[in-house]
């Protein structure tokens, strides 16, 4: 049984408490972070971010079956099966009957702790450069730079900053609309790699945590699927809508050059200076020309102004529609493009 140092009789941890110490704090963040609850902070300060992964934890230990919400597969181990009882509300305050539901989990080899690296810095180096020396064959390398950029910004490995301790995995947490704290899917690592269940299995640990390539490898495939399978397909849940506007449902353009010409899927950023770049207002911009939806803040972008960003239908392939759709549909899908394109325009 692992051994906790916030494991005390009687004690509570909660925000704004004050009867945990620092260090006790700090392992509590480090377990919550290790089982995929806490999307970064190794602090030893009890804000919001860890309430809700407290709460996240809570909500799973009552109704987490270890089923998938797609077609990932399930997890090894029910999240319910923890609790025994003892966890009955989700109110964020980490009481000795939690902590006792923390202690099985970690002591259990079948839920499967998410990696951290001893040098996150090193680690995260070594990703632009192998991607560099990526063949272009399946999918433009710079936009996927740029996607992997907005996605994680580049990294894999956490870098902590000041008074934190933080160097696990890279975890993007997608909630419930309405309900915060209820996790519903996690992106994993440089190429934010998704699954929709939890704990993930041993082999995918193995797999695309450990191998940064093989993580950056599934982008790629991820990437590629986006643009051959949801950009001008015949159903409004393959399709592109600014694409079937700005240029119909036509054949897919890969790349201006061919592909023996050395600048085939490489010279991207040329293409984007090429394209001109225009601005996009808050509340004034629409989507695409005729689109009745336009420009708004949103919950995971709060801004909806944007300047430079190169004119998305003067490019002369179909990769920034497919990049949009590699986020998935809507308003912040449309956020989610702009920024790529302007990413790719920096590189």
């Amino acid at each position: 049984m692992p051994v906790l140092s916030y494991r005390r009789p009687g004690l509570i941890l909660r925000r704004g408490g004050h009867s945990a110490t620092e260090n006790q704090v700090r392992q509590f963040q480090r377990d919550l972070r290790r089982l995929g609850y806490l999307k970064k902070g190794i602090d030893g300060k009890f804000g919001g971010g860890t309430e809700k992964a407290v709460m996240a934890l809570q909500h799973d230990l009552l109704h987490n079956l270890g089923q998938s919400t797609r077609n990932d597969g399930d997890a090894p181990v029910r999240v319910l099966d923890y609790n025994r009882g003892r966890v009955v509300d989700v109110n964020g305050v980490v009481d000795q009957r939690l902590v006792g539901c923390i202690s099985d989990m970690l002591d259990d080899p079948n839920f499967v702790g998410l990696p951290k690296a001893d040098n996150p810095r090193e680690e995260n180096g070594h990703i632009v450069e192998m991607m560099k020396e990526m063949p272009a064959r399946e999918t433009p390398i710079p936009f996927l730079m740029a996607m992997l950029k907005q996605e994680s910004g580049l990294k894999h490995y956490n870098e902590p900053e000041k008074n934190d301790e933080d160097t696990y995995i890279v975890v993007g947490l997608d909630t419930n609309a309405s309900l915060k704290h209820i996790i519903t899917s996690r992106g994993y690592g440089a190429g934010q790699y998704t699954l929709f269940h939890h704990p993930p299995q041993k082999e995918e640990v193995e797999d695309f945590m450990l191998d940064v390539g093989k993580n950056l490898q599934k982008a790629i495939w991820e990437f590629k699927e986006k643009f051959d399978h949801f950009v001008n397909g015949a159903t409004s849940g393959t399709r592109a809508d600014d694409r079937i506007v700005e240029f119909g449902n036509g054949p897919m353009r890969r790349c201006k050059y061919t592909a023996n010409d050395h600048r085939y899927m490489r010279d991207c950023k040329q293409c984007m200076i090429d394209a001109g770049q225009s601005t996009v207002r808050e509340g004034v911009t629409p989507f695409y020309r005729g689109s009745r939806h336009k420009f708004v803040p949103t919950q995971y972008y709060k801004s909806a102004f944007y300047e430079s960003v190169p004119i998305r239908k003067n490019i002369e392939c179909d990769w920034p529609y497919a990049a949009r759709r590699y986020n998935g549909s809507g308003i912040n899908s449309y956020h989610y493009q702009v920024r790529v394109l302007r990413n790719v325009l920096r590189l």
